[in-house]
């Protein structure tokens, strides 16, 4: 599933490609890929005529503001990846790809193109009299963002110490900090050294601290790479995410740690995969 830094770098691309620009029509491939309004006619019927004025990132959503050409408020263009999503922009002579469920035309022969194999994305249209949590709700109940003065080490602190859950698990509830999963929650406890089993409750000031310098430094330096592609992800040019090549410990079981040669072990937690070093981290 694309994360934070996956997040950004489409938000990134998108805000070089799209801005100013009218759509002036579009398709439904797959009705239920519309989460709101509930009629896909209605959902083309009201961004026709719609420029984007800017993308936004909120955790794992995207946001697009929408004006009219007086340049009027004309509501929010939402959409949510899931795990396979990808928004694409592409010339629209270009082949149809096998799993496209919604194309928005622009000018210039242009389109953007929401790609989605496993069909778990969603687009929504959000009208300009109503906030974008309010339709989309799963916004409200987001936490703070990892690079925001909110998200500091007293914030970490106060919140992990009375939960009796594994850190891994803490790290992965969007509502402590939005946009953490699987893949940079495995990479900042290898970098603070702290196992992913490790109870909150337990965790020391120091922990915390070294936690909380490991999470910024991770999103930043995925972002940097333009995020992660195991599998699905792609950037707005169809481009890979680079971080992968670089990955502490995600998906690399078996493989010797980079910094003690110990073999990286995988384990499941909550039906998820946490990967981590034995040595470095305990």
């Amino acid at each position: 599933m694309p994360e934070l830094p996956e997040v950004e770098t489409v938000c990134r691309g998108l805000n070089q490609v799209t801005l100013h620009q009218v759509i002036w029509g579009g398709q439904v491939l797959l009705d239920r890929t519309i989460a709101y309004p509930f009629c896909t006619a209605d959902f083309l019927t009201e961004l026709k005529e719609c420029a984007i004025a800017q993308w936004h990132r909120r955790g794992k959503y995207l946001l697009a503001e929408l004006v009219k050409p007086d340049q009027k408020q004309a509501g929010w263009l939402g959409v949510h990846l899931r795990m396979t999503g990808q928004l694409l922009w592409q010339g629209q002579e270009e082949p149809l790809q096998k799993h496209c469920r919604v194309r928005l035309f622009f000018p210039k022969g242009r389109e953007l193109r929401f790609v989605d194999q496993r069909t778990f994305g969603q687009m929504w249209f959000v009208p300009f009299d109503r906030l974008p949590q309010e339709i989309m709700s799963g916004l409200a109940r987001l936490g703070v963002e990892p690079f925001s003065p909110e998200f500091s080490v007293a914030y970490l602190a106060e919140w992990l110490k009375k939960r009796q859950r594994p850190i891994k698990n803490a790290l992965l509830d969007q509502t402590l900090v939005a946009g953490i999963g699987n893949i940079y929650a495995d990479e900042a406890l290898f970098l603070s050294q702290i196992r992913p089993q490790t109870l909150c409750s337990t965790l020391s000031l120091e922990q915390v601290q070294r936690l909380h310098t490991a999470i910024l430094r991770v999103l930043q330096e995925s972002i940097d790479a333009r995020g992660t592609t195991f599998s699905d992800f792609r950037d707005v040019s169809g481009v890979n995410g680079n971080y992968g090549g670089i990955a502490w410990v995600y998906s690399r079981e078996g493989q010797a740690c980079r910094t003690c040669g110990e073999q990286i072990q995988r384990l499941k937690m909550a039906g998820r995969s946490a990967h981590f070093c034995p040595t470095c981290q305990v």
